[in-house]
């Protein structure tokens, strides 16, 4: 059955393409690498349009985005399929002529996807570097001349003396043809990647400089990785997955390559692997645990003209997040609506958001969703949105209490496994400071506001419960208070453009929800995906025992105070090999923490690795750039 449906997506097939507005048809074909898809306009054969199976991140079945659930009653869901991309490229909402058309693309696709999860790591550079030599082969004739290989190192973000480059052009150019072909660019690129730290520490290992025996490798794991258990087996399963020479696999050794490609994959990463699954205590308060929150979920882009869609609700809670936010508003025909009030971002359905979180809140994590609403609705369109939520969620919303036993403290993540949160103001407000009625509240709400803003004194209704300003004159209380209750910290009104603050300073606070603009990339986002990586990505992450016990004193603004106060400092050097490109960014990830350092070429990364492992590094003090 598998080669007859890839055949037919090789021979192409007529898909319409829907947007919010028009309805194209165009033809579909997959290309002879299995790994391209093009697209043109049958009729006129215009330019081809191309995307590489590698871009898409999943398929999904049937009316699952609002443009495809809008012409619900023209198509039916056996025909409709979207293609979700990585990144912030926006999905391809797709129809079929047939129920059985959709299904031979959509199983296609999934198969397609999964071979490529499935490539070893030699199949993966080969095709990673077939995919640029497309990109930079601008006259698809399968050569590529000096301008489109400088064109090529921009996209690349390589930041290269000309002449240097043109050295290596020469070297690569086998044929003297003046252009690069396919072998030859290989070539050209494993000379312009040449790790001569890496090559240092491979022959510091081997005996002849040429190859790793399955004893030198044992070697290098055990004093460089500080890996002990059973490692003449590890040795040789990383020889068999990592080594693309067959004669070297053989002789049971590895060469400069299989080192490469095994230090530059997952098992090579410093991320302890004990901390990928669920490893924590989720038997404790909710108010013990940092939240995957996002803000302003439904945006795509910026909060004043944006778009609006339930992709940002399947796509946060695919990310691991666990409280998204509802903006609601009456909307026509008695229906709530969803969108960022009083601007131009666009409009989407309330049951549509609670039908996207019904179907996507469990498909990565287990642990609860918190629906964070702010509701602006008229009380006869609260009694729809009641409506949804109970007819759509049904049984998973939670509306008693657990066992019929009444709380002395706040659920866990474990007692509320499967469940659905609703999370809004009540009538009258929160609570006006960290002290009196706070004992009434389960949680208060705080933007990252302007530290140098104004408080108004004569509006009692201003945001005083802000949270630098709690930092600042109550550090110690606001952690006491956070050991207790809930608190929520989001991006200030101000942050048009839909950037995000750094969360660490929040954490730092114990503040459990701090919402970020998960569609926004950029620094914040990058920590938080540090933080919740660690513990399964379950989207819950235990907070130290000084920031949950009742009896223990601490300051965020002076950590120095607390007993058995020892930072650790993670220091890098970097020498900048040849050049990444300022803008470029590498990743250090240890036990769910992640730094981000400017400038650093990626020639710095082991170095990097072996400092952390040696050290036994499992925490750092976070430093901004």
């Amino acid at each position: 059955q598998d080669p007859e449906i890839l055949k037919l997506l090789h021979l192409g097939q007529d898909l319409k393409i829907k947007s919010r507005n028009w309805k194209k048809q165009r033809y579909f074909k997959l290309e002879d690498d299995f790994m391209t898809i093009w697209y043109q306009s049958k009729k006129t054969g215009n330019i081809r349009s191309t995307f590489s199976v590698n871009d898409v991140e999943a398929v999904r079945e049937g009316h699952q985005s609002e443009v495809l659930l809008s012409i619900a009653d023209e198509f039916p869901p056996d025909r409709c399929f979207t293609l979700v991309f990585r990144g912030r490229r926006g999905n391809l909402d797709l129809v079929a002529e047939s129920a059985e058309e959709a299904q031979s693309w959509i199983w296609g696709m999934r198969k397609l996807i999964e071979n490529v999860e499935n490539m070893g790591e030699r199949e993966k550079l080969d095709q990673w570097i077939g995919e640029w030599f497309k990109k930079a082969d601008k006259n698809n004739d399968g050569r590529m001349n000096f301008k489109e290989v400088q064109d090529l190192l921009k996209m690349m973000n390589v930041d290269m003396n000309e002449h240097h480059a043109h050295h290596l052009f020469t070297m690569a150019d086998k044929s003297q043809s003046g252009t690069l072909e396919n072998d030859e660019f290989v070539l050209f690129y494993k000379m312009l990647t040449q790790r001569e730290d890496v090559l240092k520490v491979f022959q510091e290992y081997s005996v002849d400089g040429q190859k790793l025996s399955q004893s030198n490798l044992e070697d290098f794991l055990r004093e460089e990785q500080l890996e002990g258990d059973d490692i003449q087996l590890h040795a040789k399963q990383l020889i068999e997955c990592y080594e693309p020479s067959d004669k070297a696999k053989r002789m049971n050794a590895m060469t400069f390559d299989g080192f490469l490609m095994y230090l530059g994959s997952a098992e090579g990463s410093i991320f302890n692997p004990q901390r990928r699954g669920i490893f924590q205590d989720m038997t404790q308060p909710l108010c013990h645990y940092f939240i995957s929150s996002s803000h302003n979920t439904y945006l795509m882009e910026d909060q004043l003209r944006g778009q609006s869609s339930v992709e940002g609700y399947i796509r946060a809670l695919s990310r691991g997040c666990r409280c998204v936010e509802v903006d609601c508003w009456d909307g026509a025909n008695g229906e709530p609506i969803v969108y960022h009030g009083h601007t131009f971002t666009s409009k989407i359905l309330f049951k549509d958001v609670v039908s996207a979180v019904g179907n996507y809140a469990f498909k990565v994590s287990q642990y609860p969703v918190i629906l964070s609403i702010e509701n602006h609705c008229s009380v006869e369109q609260q009694r729809v949105m009641a409506h949804h939520l109970n007819h759509i969620l049904g049984d998973r919303l939670l509306k008693t209490i657990l066992d019929g036993k009444a709380l002395i403290r706040l659920p866990s993540p474990e007692d509320l496994k499967g469940k659905i949160l609703v999370k809004a103001k009540k009538d009258g407000g929160l609570e006006q400071s960290l002290s009196g009625m706070v004992e009434d509240s389960l949680n208060g709400e705080v933007s990252d506001e302007d530290e140098a803003a104004e408080i108004d004194e004569d509006h009692p209704h201003h945001e005083k419960s802000k949270a630098r300003k709690h930092l600042r004159d109550a550090g110690a209380e606001f952690v006491h208070h956070n050991s207790r209750q809930l608190s929520r910290v989001y991006p200030s009104g101000f942050r048009t453009d839909s950037s995000n603050f750094n969360p660490q300073e929040m954490w730092n606070a114990g503040c459990q929800i701090v919402a970020l603009n998960f569609q926004t990339a950029g620094e914040g986002m990058d920590v938080n995906d540090g933080l919740f990586s660690q513990n399964g990505c379950c989207g819950y992450v235990l907070k130290p025992s000084f920031m949950r016990e009742a009896d223990t004193r601490f300051d965020p603004e002076m950590p120095q105070t607390r007993d058995h106060y020892h930072p650790v400092v993670l220091t890098i050097q970097s020498h900048c090999v040849f050049g990444l490109s300022p803008k470029c960014r590498t990743k250090f990830q240890c036990a769910g923490l992640q730094w981000f350092i400017c400038c650093i070429s990626s020639s710095e990364r082991i170095h990097t690795f072996q400092l952390c492992l040696k050290k036994k590094i499992t925490s750092v003090v976070m430093f901004k750039l």
